[in-house]
């Protein structure tokens, strides 16, 4: 008897998960609850086991392809396909020459659905007959598959989709984490109008090893002292918080993730540390919790020694400012009239001008180097610091 898995509801209101990679292979023996698939969603993967034991019989999805909640994955049993459902072996097939140029996608010659007639309306035929489209040549991304004036327009624009033009190149989609990515800044990119403030900070007085920590809970406390930054913009309202959950940008194999450290201002340093490596540890095993990747109020990012002289990051959407920083390296400052060398990065702070104005992310910036500087534990009483450029 066949059992038909369906991708469940995987909560949080989602309504579709791509087929990131499956961990059985047709024909194998399973057993309930051996691991099935991994699912991507909201930048996590999230691994789903097996609801029964039996033989796969038919793999339905393929790994990289998005499907709405219900739809069938994997049939367990006599194989049966449900009626309808190609394989996870035939939709390759009819997708194999199926590529990807900048927005609008294309059949190679050859492919099973070349030469068919494709939907459009009397004026994207017109259109595509005076820019020498042809039209067979498309996928649409319009409902149903229609072709649209978009698709047309971008197809001139491309010379690799002139006629008697084979594609060029290595042709790799945009799959799981990297495409969230790309969905997301470019829509950060679209909505918000960003400016970068950028200062030195000496980190003479900084244990380095614990840098970020320390990071996570100067900027927790100068949030309080400048909560324009600590806010969202939704809606046309800006809409003010009063917890501090810091994102932390994370590289992984798959790209960057930003997991969300808790309660930064209530934390000790060492708190902060150990809460950061749990996660960074979890983000690079792909164990990341959903929870774990939402609800930040502002965002932290750091390379390392990977990081340049100046970064001028994008900020997180719906959020309104982050904090970069620089590679920390000894560079010649000037101290009480004469040239010595020191450890100096920058701090940059990039934030939604329609939300924050400049001086005000100047006042932040400022308050988080003066904590740095001190070297003090940051919420630890601190002496009044000396003019910039002064030790």
């Amino acid at each position: 008897m066949a059992y038909e898995f369906k991708l469940p509801d995987l909560g949080e209101g989602l309504t579709e998960g791509e087929v990131a990679r499956w961990l059985v292979a047709e024909g194998q023996e399973i057993r309930e609850d051996d691991p099935l698939v991994e699912i991507q969603t909201d930048k996590t993967t999230v691994e789903i086991p097996s609801p029964a034991a039996g033989k796969v019989a038919r793999i339905l999805v393929a790994e990289g392809e998005t499907v709405a909640v219900g739809t069938v994955l994997v049939v367990i049993g006599d194989g049966a396909a449900p009626e309808g459902q190609p394989s996870a072996e035939e939709a390759p097939q009819q997708q194999a020459a199926v590529f990807t140029s900048d927005r609008s996608p294309y059949l190679a010659p050859g492919h099973a659905h070349a030469g068919q007639r494709v939907r459009a309306t009397p004026l994207v035929r017109r259109l595509a007959q005076e820019l020498g489209v042809e039209l067979e040549s498309l996928r649409g991304t319009g409902p149903q598959g229609r072709a649209t004036e978009e698709d047309v327009r971008s197809a001139a624009a491309s010379p690799r989709l002139a006629p008697g033009h084979a594609p060029e190149g290595r042709r790799e989609p945009l799959r799981g984490v990297r495409k969230l990515i790309a969905e997301h800044m470019a829509r950060a990119h679209a909505e918000v109008p960003p400016v970068t403030w950028v200062e030195e900070c000496d980190f003479g007085a900084v244990d380095l090893k614990r840098l970020v920590p320390l990071t996570l809970k100067a900027v927790a406390e100068a949030l309080q002292e400048v909560p324009e930054l600590n806010a969202r913009f939704e809606g046309g309202e800006i809409v003010y918080l009063d917890r501090y959950d810091l994102g932390v940008a994370v590289q992984t194999d798959q790209g960057l993730v930003v997991p969300v450290v808790r309660d930064c201002d209530s934390r000790s340093v060492d708190e902060l540390a150990d809460e950061l490596a749990r996660l960074a540890d979890a983000a690079r095993a792909h164990k990341l919790k959903p929870e774990e990747l939402r609800g930040s109020t502002f965002t932290v990012t750091s390379a390392g020694k990977l990081a340049g002289l100046l970064t001028t990051p994008i900020v997180n959407h719906p959020e309104v400012g982050i904090l970069s920083i620089g590679r920390v390296a000894d560079r010649p400052v000037v101290r009480d009239g004469e040239i010595v060398a020191r450890p100096t990065g920058t701090i940059a702070v990039t934030f939604d001008h329609r939300v924050v104005d400049g001086a005000r992310a100047a006042e932040f910036g400022l308050a988080v180097i003066r904590r740095l500087e001190t070297g003090m534990e940051p919420g630890a009483p601190q002496k009044a610091p000396g003019p910039r450029g002064t030790n």
